[in-house]
């Protein structure tokens, strides 16, 4: 039989919003496969995962998640973990793979399908989808993602504040994932084009940590990487009034 890998997405960190889908794959894997970037550490995908299976079935594969600028060492690290997965799925068969989120959004499940592919010939690979970070920010501070025909534009900031200023100047709602560390950047480009009154960030969502905070309160303080922000489209023709 074909060894199987399955992307499995618990979302943004709340376990009550892993899919019953998502439960399932996870119960039925062999083992289940969480990222970190250092094996003492216990990740948000694992913590999440640790609340429907037992830990001796969970193995920790290190990433380097946060590698942008050493290529080299981003490549070397994703070869290992590649390396790391083909043997659990040569020696088990079905390994699953939690990612926080979706695992066709921006996920690192995306590298590791490539590498499999290369490693262990004719593996089957499938996706569990996963509530995103960006929904659960909506249903938790009132923000409205889209409406009648507004386009929806998921920009991550680690492409550069330019690219979100420049979708914060269209259309639609912007949401900006991954923009801790450019804070003040963000405030400045939602400053500039008119979008900070409505707009909202939040991180750590569903944890005893959780954070959601009007975008005005931005000062260019240190944010956790991870955190989400949400600016709604300019809605002025009343109920309805854009469709």
């Amino acid at each position: 039989m074909s060894s199987r890998l399955i992307g499995v997405g618990v979302g943004p960190g709340d376990p009550e919003l892993v899919t019953v889908k998502g439960v399932n794959a996870l119960r039925a894997a062999d083992v289940v496969v969480v990222p970190v970037m250092d094996t003492f550490e216990r990740g948000r995908a694992e913590a999440t995962v640790l609340h429907y299976v037992p830990e001796e079935k969970v193995v920790r594969v290190v990433f380097a998640l946060n590698e942008r600028t050493d290529r080299g060492r981003r490549e070397a690290a994703w070869d290992a973990a590649g390396e790391r997965v083909a043997g659990l799925l040569r020696e088990r068969g079905a390994v699953a793979f939690a990612t926080i989120g979706d695992p066709n959004v921006y996920s690192t499940f995306t590298y590791l399908a490539q590498t499999i592919a290369e490693l262990v010939p004719g593996t089957v690979v499938e996706t569990v989808p996963g509530i995103t970070a960006m929904q659960d920010l909506a249903a938790r501070s009132g923000a409205v993602l889209t409406e009648g025909t507004e386009p929806l534009t998921l920009v991550p900031v680690t492409a550069g504040a330019g690219v979100l200023k420049e979708a914060l100047n269209g259309p639609g709602t912007v949401v900006a994932y991954k923009f801790g560390r450019q804070a003040r950047e963000v405030a400045e480009a939602l400053r500039e084009t008119g979008r900070i009154d409505d707009a909202v960030w939040g991180s750590a969502l569903g944890l005893p940590e959780e954070s959601i905070r009007p975008a005005g309160d931005l000062d260019g303080g240190s944010l956790p990487y991870l955190s989400t922000l949400i600016a709604p489209a300019r809605r002025d023709g009343g109920r309805g009034g854009k469709l």
